[in-house]
């Protein structure tokens, strides 16, 4: 990871997502609605459910919020049926751009993330254009200074796939997607809390942006996160402050 720090960059996007907490809530909820209408309302039993409503938690999303999108998603309350779309693409510097969304509208969608990409110099590609660039895994980020050797075997011991320490001393745990919650409550009965964590698409080789094509590219992330319909947006861009 020479050139810059895995840790200030997993700092600042997260801090950035914090700031716009109200809108997360309730992506976080159609998430929770989308994951109880496949599996079921009991988190023990669906792990997609499972993730979200930790995710919630993690945000402190109210429990009623929870609650009442799970019941949505299974039928105890009205609701919206929606549908997973992903849409491919490039940024500034040819930077791979991934955006995920539920919607109930398809064209509305696919408008207003074409828009996004061409007015803040990026293009739309076709299904499969940039995804073979992802790894969809499991990502944990523990502190500088975690140690790194007990870390390791505690995570290899839980099922993880890799332990990777950058230079800037971060550490980084990879699972499986569909291990990462079990490996993550493993880690912390064991006293390993991670500053980070999610399911994700992380991009397998990096593109490095600094300067304005940095702050282009910020704009670019911020307003397709901003649109509604967009749950998650993962980029191969690394942001040099």
């Amino acid at each position: 990871m020479a050139g810059h720090s895995k840790w200030a960059n997993i700092q600042h996007r997260k801090g950035r997502q914090d700031e716009k907490r109200g809108a997360t809530f309730s992506k976080i909820a159609k998430e929770i609605t989308v994951a109880a209408k496949m599996g079921g309302g009991d988190p023990g039993f669906n792990p997609r459910l499972r993730m979200a409503v930790d995710k919630g938690k993690g945000v402190n999303m109210p429990k009623d919020k929870i609650d009442n999108a799970i019941k949505k998603g299974t039928g105890e309350l009205e609701g919206v049926d929606y549908i997973e779309i992903r849409y491919e693409g490039y940024g500034i510097g040819g930077a791979a751009v991934m955006v995920d969304c539920l919607t109930d509208n398809r064209t509305r969608t696919v408008a207003e993330v074409r828009h996004a990409f061409n007015k803040y110099g990026g293009n739309m590609g076709t299904d499969g254009c940039v995804v073979f660039q992802f790894k969809h895994c499991g990502q944990m980020l523990f502190a500088p200074g975690t140690d790194e050797g007990a870390l390791m075997d505690a995570a290899i011991e839980a099922g993880a796939d890799d332990v990777v320490t950058n230079d800037d001393g971060s550490i980084e745990v990879i699972t499986p997607p569909n291990d990462y919650m079990a490996v993550k409550e493993v880690l912390e009965a064991a006293g390993f809390k991670a500053e980070f964590g999610q399911v994700t698409m992380k991009a397998e080789n990096e593109t490095e942006l600094a300067g304005d094509d940095a702050a282009r590219m910020q704009k670019l992330i911020d307003v397709l996160e901003s649109l509604d319909d967009v749950q998650e947006v993962y980029t191969s861009v690394v942001l040099e402050e």
